[in-house]
């Protein structure tokens, strides 16, 4: 199981990793963001005739948010989308974590300045919001 590190939040329940899988894409749209990437080097493995715990990344952004990065630092843009990773836990369970958004753009906020600030900021509340949805905590 993933332990917290700095900059990450990592939300653990007591779902499965197929149900998490779903309700963070339907907390997703419920927040009206987007899903934007995916990769699952448990769907490789699965195509190779090999079985690993489930693993998902999901990267969610908005062109919105990509406007108002941009204009504030265009070396920030690396980073977007935000990545959500989904991971099966021995038990069964899964787990949400992420890299936070302020911690994500942290490199970049003398360049962008308030204004990268203030997107940051407003992401991390978003980034909960999603969570807070598809794990009820």
């Amino acid at each position: 199981e993933l332990e917290s590190r700095p900059g990450w939040r990592v939300v653990s329940n007591s779902l499965g990793f197929n149900d998490l899988v779903s309700r963070v894409k339907d907390a997703i749209r419920d927040e009206k963001m987007l899903l934007v990437t995916q990769a699952s080097a448990s769907d490789g493995a699965k195509g190779q005739g090999i079985v690993i715990p489930g693993n998902r990344v999901m990267g969610v952004y908005r062109n919105d948010y990509a406007r108002r990065m941009l204009k504030a630092s265009v070396a920030a843009g690396i980073e977007a989308p935000i990545r959500l990773y989904v991971t099966e836990n021995p038990d069964g369970s899964a787990t949400l974590s992420w890299k936070t958004p302020s911690h994500v753009f942290a490199p970049y906020m003398e360049e962008g300045g308030a204004e990268l600030k203030a997107l940051a900021t407003e992401l991390d509340a978003v980034f909960e919001a999603i969570a807070a949805k598809a794990t009820g905590h």
